[in-house]
């Protein structure tokens, strides 16, 4: 529970916390813009750069769980401070980096450090604020928290252009030393040295699972999935992984996750929920400018402008559901931001190479609301029938869900584009024959060797295109999948304002 201190510094604490979390979510959206740059810089394949977006997730959800334990054991301000600097400093060497295997190397540093910034952050926000302001105070943290997805593409793009990629992560500093001179000044110490016994066993069987998965998503497809040595081992290992976790969740006097969090429909549901959320809204940034830039023709601020609407969107959409959270049912909420959803993404199947930015604008929007509707319901109702004292682990599985959905969903979404683009590509070449006049007419009587050249790159493009309409249904379905989860969800009744208390 909140302190009276903060309680009475409840508005600059919160500033300090959404500073956290718009750094820590710009750091994502602003590098999705950067990736061919940093692609070209470092020399790295199309499968290989990816890493740098999942080794951060991957970080994020092996540490998350471990955030509330932290808390606990050191208390919230110490790990907030420690958190906030040590993402600074990892953010510089992000810059700094000069290979592949560094820049890998310093976002899985940001991605320890930046682990508990978001569930900490919600769950200190649960404390200072009473039950009957919740969805609004979760509406503004969440609008600002995608300051983020608003500005960051369109940072990145300018910055990648004007100065160079490495500044998408130096960004970072006047930001994160803002949001540690916040804390270390109104937050008060409070906590430290209370935690239940830490369960070792619990804690890394649950990351040796999570990795393994991982690389198996990850490694799969330069690897012949799984006709290879090496991919039937991550499955074995994270097999065993998994098995042990969950013998050590129900058995342990101290497991590393309380099984009362099981008990809790709406959480389970609200949970299983945000996976998805994760995989909606990563996947769609990480594979947009990557299209627009390579296969469209498109500058880095030029995708980064077109993507940026999608911000917009879902921050126009949470001002509105803060004021309808407790005046309407929230899964009717629910439902009317997946319907959104899903037409966005029915939106995002119609792409072609000949399309104007338009589309990518109204799709982005319109995907943003359909998110916007979704996120803080999502938090709102995942939380509040929930006993105070498992807010922060809640809020550390729930993040650890939402983060796996999001490095589980880029996996997935690269591995079906190399297949699918391999596939469109012999589909497409197998219809062309010498004779065809469209094919003569576009590279002329003498193209030579030259003109086959113009030909298999025309080619790449098209399949390459259709490879991204099939991720775009793949997405649409697993978000329509998503439905039957309203039918366990019950909206719970909101105490009035003066119910809250803190403890000194």
């Amino acid at each position: 529970m909140a302190s009276a201190s903060d309680i009475t510094n409840r508005v600059p604490i919160t500033v300090a916390l959404m500073l956290a979390t718009v750094m820590n979510s710009l750091d994502t959206t602003i590098a999705n813009v950067a990736l061919p740059h940093i692609q070209g810089s470092v020399g790295a394949s199309p499968d290989q750069i990816a890493w740098v977006l999942t080794s951060y997730l991957i970080a994020t959800a092996i540490m998350t769980p471990l955030s509330g334990w932290l808390s606990v054991r050191f208390g919230r301000k110490t790990l907030f401070a420690v958190s906030i600097a040590g993402f600074t400093v990892a953010s510089m060497l992000c810059g700094i980096a000069t290979s592949l295997g560094e820049i890998v190397g310093f976002r899985l540093l940001q991605g320890v450090c930046g682990a508990s910034l978001v569930p900490l952050s919600q769950a200190v926000i649960l404390d200072l604020y009473p039950p009957a302001k919740l969805g609004q105070v979760m509406a503004i943290w969440g609008a600002g928290a995608l300051l983020g997805p608003i500005f960051g593409p369109a940072l990145g793009g300018w910055l990648t252009d004007s100065l160079s990629w490495r500044w998408v992560f130096y960004i970072n500093l006047p930001i994160g030393i803002l949001a540690l001179a916040g804390v270390m000044l109104f937050m008060s110490p409070g906590g430290g040295g209370k935690a239940k016994p830490f369960d070792f066993l619990g804690f890394g069987s649950i990351g040796v699972f999570v990795a393994s998965f991982q690389l198996i998503l990850d490694r799969g497809p330069s690897q012949d999935w799984f006709f290879s040595a090496e991919i039937w081992t991550y499955v074995v290992v994270g097999a065993i992984a998994l098995n042990v976790f969950l013998v050590q969740t129900l058995t342990a006097r101290h497991p590393f996750f309380d099984r009362a969090l099981a008990r809790d429909r709406n959480f389970v549901s609200c949970t299983a929920f945000g996976f998805v959320v994760g995989i909606l809204l990563f996947s769609v940034m990480a594979l947009l400018p990557v299209m627009m830039q390579q296969f469209m023709g498109y500058t880095a601020l030029e995708s980064g402008l077109a993507t940026m609407p999608r911000g917009v969107g879902s921050f126009a959409a949470m001002f509105i559901v803060g004021r309808l959270i407790g005046r309407v049912d929230t899964r009717l909420i629910l439902f009317v931001g997946l319907s959104i959803s899903i037409l966005s993404l029915w939106q995002m199947t119609q792409f072609d190479l000949d399309m104007t930015a338009t589309p990518v604008i109204v799709s982005g929007i319109v995907q943003g609301v359909g998110v916007g509707l979704i996120f803080v319901p999502l938090s709102t109702l995942a939380f509040t029938t929930l006993p105070t004292g498992l807010r922060s682990e809640a809020t550390a599985v729930y993040t650890l869900a939402r983060s796996l959905g999001s490095s589980v969903g880029i996996s997935i979404m690269e591995a079906l584009w190399t297949s699918n683009s391999d596939v469109a590509h012999a589909d497409l070449a197998g219809h062309i024959t010498p004779g065809d006049a469209v094919v003569g007419a576009a590279l002329g009587p003498n193209f030579g060797a030259g003109g086959l050249e113009r030909l298999n790159d025309e080619i790449t493009r098209q399949a390459a295109m259709v490879a991204y309409v099939d991720d775009f249904k793949v997405m649409m379905f697993i978000t329509l999948a998503c439905m039957p989860l309203l039918l366990f969800m019950r909206t719970p009744k909101f105490a009035p304002e003066g119910a809250h208390a803190f403890v000194d």
